[in-house]
């Protein structure tokens, strides 16, 4: 008998805690809502300030890839201790982009 007492404000508690306020969010009473920024036309409401910016929450891309190029020679891009080659403007580039078969 005590064991179900027992389970019983258990599961009274737990359904208590379950319950949630639905709706609009709302200030405490006394506070406000922030005051619009310099330059804002309209007051912040609830929805505005809790929804993320793209920024911070970014779209996701499916942008799958339609061709494959070869990316040019990076002259800088060199193993350690070489030199990189000196850029002469009439020397014709030596480009490694090919067509990709």
């Amino acid at each position: 008998m005590k064991v179900q007492r027992v389970l019983l404000i258990i599961a009274v508690a737990m359904t208590a805690t379950a319950c949630g306020k639905v709706g609009d969010l709302d200030p405490r009473t006394g506070n406000s809502m922030p005051p619009a920024a310099y330059g804002q036309r309209t007051a912040q409401t609830a929805e505005i300030l809790s929804t993320s910016s793209v920024q911070a929450r970014p779209d996701r891309t499916d942008e799958l890839l339609k061709r494959s190029d070869r990316r040019e020679d990076d002259p800088f891009d060199v193993p350690p201790g070489e030199e990189p080659i000196a850029f002469n403007p009439e020397q014709p580039t030596q480009s490694a982009k090919t067509s990709p078969e």
